[in-house]
């Protein structure tokens, strides 16, 4: 009798750990209807991931105890694992350069901007707008100011508009006041005073520019 007893016992235990199986296989398995089983998201690498993001930013920077930039972005965000590491503003930002007693040196707009701290240098990207203490106004598609050598740069299309006149070319250097600059292949000088152009010789002008 224990024996007919024992037997049923493990039955029954064997009988439980075929249905406890079965129900693990169902679950692993996809179901026969065909639909793709739903999976979870990839893990992101840490460093593609900012270390910072800040919304709505106006913020003043420091250079040795002497404010010198004001930024104001909509979105700031701060890659410091990143190689190389930068600070990226893809939604616009504004940028203002003050001298050693806060007067505004030189202002800059651009649709994206990244700075890469350990070069301390400026990539402006897309309807890039810059404006001098002198009033003059400066446009192109992508500019460099790197601030370890006080100079901006670039290679594109540029457009300066002066009290006087309009000045495009291609290629272009200067300081990072925006005040003593150069074109490097002038494409054309247009006198908003007809007959201030007509005064002028063409060598004379492009001289001065320099």
């Amino acid at each position: 009798m224990a024996e007919k007893q024992i037997s049923s016992i493990n039955c029954k235990k064997v009988s439980i750990t075929i249905v406890l199986g079965a129900i693990v296989m169902l679950m692993l398995f996809p179901s026969c209807d065909g639909k793709k089983k739903q999976v979870g998201e990839a893990i992101i690498e840490r460093d593609s991931l900012p270390a910072m993001e800040t919304i709505d930013v106006e913020t003043f920077i420091s250079d040795s105890g002497v404010i010198r930039y004001r930024i104001v972005a909509d979105e700031w965000l701060v890659f410091d694992r990143k190689r190389p590491s930068h600070w990226a503003f893809e939604k616009g930002v504004y940028l203002e350069q003050f001298d050693s007693i806060h007067q505004v040196e030189a202002s800059i707009k651009a649709d994206t901007a990244y700075f890469y701290d350990r070069q301390k240098l400026w990539k402006l990207i897309g309807n890039v707008d810059i404006q001098n203490r002198n009033g003059e106004k400066f446009n192109t598609e992508l500019l460099y100011w790197n601030q370890q050598t006080e100079k901006v740069y670039s290679d594109q299309f540029i457009r300066i508009e002066q009290p006087d006149r309009i000045i495009t070319g291609y290629g272009f250097d200067s300081n990072q006041q925006m005040t003593i600059y150069e074109i490097h292949n002038m494409e054309g000088i247009f006198y908003i005073d007809e007959d201030e152009e007509q005064k002028q010789p063409q060598a004379q002008v492009v001289d001065s520019i320099k």
